[in-house]
């Protein structure tokens, strides 16, 4: 499904954009949007959509909110160590996690924390790496990062064993395009638009508000429920992300 929607997204993009007349990227820009791409989409995304057959969206989305976290911490690894403050953040975020691991829905699925965490810290590094790569100028960049992530999401797939043993229905296939519409070709592209313009961990704080979101989306429309401990993790995670993110303005 990730494969698809990424190739769909990523495919139109790109044959939009060579009608309007944009170069087609180099070798080296094409190498730079292959690592971007495998490590947001492939690992990233791709990580995400893996554990929600076991995790609810809205404890997904509390525990991706520690990926500014992480930023911080690639970007430290790359010259850019945290200060005091970040620091504190930091632990605060991780305390966060600690929580959610009493969350009952996260101890009897850890398969899906597993895959949380190893999506979070991939999202993370791809987003600290991009700005050190050669990549396409303008949206270009994001039609190659989707092509090549929808690659890796279609590898790891057949991996995997996956096979479509039927005709998705007309709720699934609706479902598909929103999410080629609004999560790639608008929600993805303004993602990496941001990256080329801001550091990091400004970019990366959109996954501030992400939680509040899906936990209320998730209750109204998919009928999920988190508990006490997953609400005080999300304030815990989130006060830890505020400081980092503010302490970085």
């Amino acid at each position: 499904m990730a494969a698809i929607r990424f190739l769909i997204a990523g495919g139109s993009l790109f044959f939009f954009l060579r009608w309007r007349g944009e170069p087609m990227p180099t070798r080296q820009q094409w190498l730079g949007s292959a690592i971007v791409g495998a490590l947001l989409l492939g690992g990233g995304n791709g990580g995400v959509t893996f554990a929600e057959q076991w995790v609810s969206s809205g404890l997904a989305a509390v525990w991706i909110a520690t990926m500014p976290l992480w930023a911080a911490l690639f970007s430290g690894l790359l010259g850019r160590w945290p200060t005091r403050w970040e620091w504190v953040g930091l632990t605060l975020g991780f305390v966060g996690v600690g929580l959610l691991n009493f969350e009952g829905n996260l101890r009897a699925n850890p398969i899906g924390a597993i895959s949380l965490t190893v999506a979070t810290i991939c999202w993370a590094l791809g987003s600290v790496w991009s700005q050190r790569l050669l990549l396409p100028k303008g949206m270009m960049a994001s039609a190659a990062q989707m092509l090549a992530g929808s690659l890796v999401l279609f590898a790891l797939s057949l991996i995997g064993g996956e096979r479509l043993a039927s005709p998705p229905t007309i709720r699934s296939a609706s479902a598909l395009l929103y999410l080629v519409g609004f999560g790639s070709l608008i929600g993805f592209s303004s993602y990496a638009y941001l990256l080329r313009r801001v550091r990091p961990s400004l970019a990366t704080s959109y996954a501030y508000v992400n939680p509040i979101v899906a936990v209320g989306l998730g209750v109204v429309f998919a009928k999920e429920s988190i508990s006490g401990i997953g609400l005080l993790a999300m304030f815990v995670i989130l006060s830890g992300v505020g400081l980092v993110v503010l302490k970085r303005r």
